[in-house]
């Protein structure tokens, strides 16, 4: 765990490195993995709140949206985030719910779906953005939710797994989208829980990590996509847990700190915070027999620590 903490707060150092350089337009989900995965692991307190919170500030456009780092174009990937960081400190009052509610809405199409951005693209993680953003301001009312859930349902496949948009195979890590929108949506029953939860269980490989289409590579950061989706169905005891835990302990850097996408490979903050998420989901959070803490709760649906849900109300998901 201090591994973890000192990888993760030497992030902030690494500006002038190549990785950083070339990650400036993903920058503000980047935050956002490394905030979570300090507050999952008790240690948000080493990050410098004012300075994350104001460079968050920086990002927002006039239209209520925010781009992935200072400068660069707004996109609903990048708003969710923003919000998911402002919710973590407890900084939402500092901006204009309404206005990023109206970035929102502005961007569902006649069909259900959402654009990510002004120039078009649809994909159903971008329905997940949209639901899950508005539903943390509050305002979900501001879409037409029946339309949205109509189009997810319609990116559904013959295997109970979903696509990007219809006829899309189906991905690990758009079922978690998927299935999440469904749930923020009251809407869970269109899902084929059984049919979708042995595709996902059929993708625990041999070394107990998952992948997110069939015959590929087990990846860390299905341990959240997949496991997500099990834990919201209530399905999380149909693979092995044990096998799935190990894997992802066996994919940490244990000289550097943090978690690579598989054993032997480099670690990064997304497979960090996928990876201790994962942990998290497997109820990794209990106190050891060493007195070292666990880590805290985080939500299958809204990917925030429970924590952070309960101060501000917001229903936790409790799989049934």
């Amino acid at each position: 765990m201090d591994l973890h903490k000192k990888y993760l707060a030497s992030l902030k150092d690494k500006k002038n490195s190549f990785e950083h350089a070339v990650t400036e337009y993903l920058r503000m989900s980047g935050v956002y993995w490394g905030l979570c995965s300090m507050y999952l692991i008790s240690s948000e307190d080493l990050l410098n709140k004012d300075e994350v919170v104001q460079w968050v500030l920086s990002c927002q456009h006039p239209s209520g949206g925010f781009g992935g780092s200072v400068d660069h174009d707004a996109h609903l990937l990048y708003t969710l985030s923003a919000v998911q960081i402002l919710l973590i400190f407890d900084k939402i009052e500092l901006v204009d719910k309404e206005k990023i509610a109206n970035y929102v809405a502005g961007l569902q199409q006649d069909d259900g779906s959402f654009y990510g951005d002004e120039w078009g693209e649809v994909d159903t993680r971008f329905s997940y953005c949209a639901l899950s953003c508005l539903s943390l301001l509050g305002l979900l009312d501001k879409i037409d939710v029946n339309k949205a859930v109509d189009f997810i349902v319609s990116c559904m496949n013959f295997d109970g797994g979903f696509g990007c948009i219809p006829g899309a195979e189906s991905h690990g890590g758009q079922i978690f989208c998927c299935v999440a929108a469904l749930a923020i949506a009251d809407s869970l029953h269109h899902v084929r829980a059984d049919d979708l939860c042995w595709w996902l269980c059929e993708r625990q490989t041999a070394g107990g990590g998952l992948n997110g289409r069939p015959e590929k590579l087990p990846d860390v950061c299905y341990s959240w996509w997949n496991l997500s989706a099990l834990v919201i169905l209530g399905r999380i005891d149909w693979i092995d847990r044990e096998k799935l835990r190990q894997f992802i302990l066996n994919a940490q850097d244990e000289t550097e700190g943090g978690i690579a996408d598989r054993p032997g490979d480099v670690a990064d903050v997304f497979h960090t915070f996928f990876g201790i998420s994962g942990l998290s989901l497997l109820g990794y959070t209990e106190e050891d027999e060493e007195g070292i803490p666990g880590l805290r709760r985080i939500d299958p649906v809204y990917a925030l620590p429970v924590q952070v849900l309960e101060r501000m109300n917001v229903r936790v998901w409790r799989a049934v």
